[in-house]
């Protein structure tokens, strides 16, 4: 976040995304988000629900709480066909923490989209997320809200995912210190998961890359490296280190000063339903 405004406070990005649980966002990258299409099951329409608790909410490397804990939980619903949808939320404290004039501690995520295996180990993954931000904002308007809307589109090969994701709306509010827009802003992520194979652990890396429109010193790139346990019963405990390249004086709150795009673990536990 900018220390002088709250439309840079919008640079400290940005809603949970991801598209796994945690609260590495997105996708995910690093946050819990939504868990976009539910595994393919028998039964022609299937609802998940997941919910969890983390150190740290983490969205594309950049703290969403000032380095706090967040509650985070959803649910799904998918079709045989691959069509599903979904609504995803977290506390947040981004916003309030730019200007403190605004009162929006809530983000929710509103996704939709097609997902099936065109041959075997490949799947694509296409849809749209709405990231809203409910609250009180100043009246007029040289505020710039933001609530921002994404489209995405994904391949995987078995556990390795390509993603990009492309803003049409102005991102998380933000504009270059010209005043320009930054819709058309835009975000690539490569996620991989591996089965160790050895007391339910899995390791999981990811390197994304976030690139803003009019504004290419917002711009950075963000890494994960963490592992996760299945603890039976639909629980798992999960620890990962993140970090980012980003410019500080961009990604800084200015009501506490605290820069939340250095690096850190997030330690969490979930569970799905």
């Amino acid at each position: 976040m900018k220390k002088v405004s709250t439309a840079m406070a919008g640079a400290v990005f940005f809603g949970a995304m991801a598209m796994s649980t945690g609260a590495f966002a997105q996708a995910s990258a690093d946050s819990t988000a939504p868990a976009g299409a539910a595994t393919a099951a028998a039964e022609p329409l299937t609802v998940t629900a997941n919910i969890g608790l983390f150190s740290d909410y983490r969205f594309r490397g950049i703290s969403q709480t000032a380095k706090r804990p967040a509650v985070q939980g959803g649910f799904d619903i998918s079709h045989e066909s691959g069509l599903y949808a979904g609504v995803w939320a977290s506390n947040i404290s981004w916003i309030s923490d730019g200007n403190s004039a605004v009162s929006a501690p809530i983000e929710m995520d509103f996704y939709g989209g097609w997902k099936k295996e065109i041959m075997p180990d490949w799947t694509v993954d296409v849809g749209g997320l709405q990231y809203y931000y409910p609250g009180t904002y100043p009246s007029g308007a040289f505020f710039a809200r933001p609530h921002t809307f994404e489209l995405y589109a994904a391949l995987s090969w078995k556990t390795v995912t390509l993603k990009y994701s492309h803003s049409l709306t102005r991102l998380f509010g933000l504009v270059s210190p010209d005043g320009q827009d930054t819709s058309n802003s835009g975000y690539l992520d490569l996620t991989a998961t591996y089965d160790i194979g050895f007391w339910g652990l899995s390791a999981v890396g990811h390197v994304g890359h976030q690139w803003v429109h009019n504004f290419s010193a917002a711009g950075y790139t963000d890494w994960k490296l963490g592992l996760s346990k299945d603890l039976g019963k639909n629980f798992t405990v999960s620890v990962a280190y993140v970090d980012t390249n980003a410019d500080e004086k961009y990604y800084t709150a200015a009501n506490s000063g605290k820069v939340l795009s250095k690096a850190t673990v997030v330690v969490g536990l979930s569970k799905t339903f």
